[in-house]
């Protein structure tokens, strides 16, 4: 069963805000980089960066994190996870940070993305903005500082980001996996 939590107009709403809450906390991001986590929090990152560009004439650094052999499932899994492209051209080092991805759900992607976030330096400061923080379900003790929506899910339930293509608006939606 599919339910849309979030449609197309709300969507645009959250990444508005969520633009303004960055550049009411970062200013002229001189000190600041967006960094989008791999792979589903790149599309979230280069929204809020074209949103940032639009109300803002900063120049604001950003880079894509790869956090592929930091996962503490990275040997588990059936399937091995493939490496994505690296894109981060930017030392970290005493930067205020703002790691971005799509939903927070267990902590366990954020926690890998921390440790893949110190081979580029030490940040003087880490953020974190979701567009989904599924906050009943961490395993980890990790709360996001900027939120599009909170959903309350049980373990059978899945978000699914939906981004704009030919074949479809940008969405979310909650499947329930126990029917597929």
């Amino acid at each position: 069963m599919e339910k849309q939590i979030v449609s197309s107009q709300q969507f645009g709403i959250m990444i508005e805000r969520l633009a303004h809450q960055l550049i009411e906390n970062h200013g002229d991001f001189s000190d600041t980089i967006l960094v989008g986590i791999q792979p589903r929090g790149v599309e979230f990152s280069k929204r809020i960066l074209e949103k940032l560009n639009q109300i803002s004439s900063n120049n604001i650094q950003s880079g894509n994190l790869d956090i592929t052999f930091f996962r503490d499932d990275f040997g588990r899994r059936d399937v091995p996870i493939e490496a994505q492209e690296l894109d981060m051209n930017v030392s970290v080092e005493g930067k205020r940070v703002v790691l971005i991805d799509d939903v927070l759900f267990t902590g366990r992607s954020i926690r890998s993305a921390m440790d893949a976030l110190l081979s580029f330096g030490r940040p003087k400061q880490v953020e974190l903005m979701v567009l989904i923080d599924r906050r009943l379900t961490r395993h980890l003790p990790i709360h996001p500082n900027y939120v599009g929506r909170t959903v309350d899910t049980i373990l059978e339930e899945k978000v699914i980001v939906k981004w704009e293509s030919s074949q479809s608006e940008d969405k979310i939606i909650l499947i329930n996996s126990e029917n597929e």
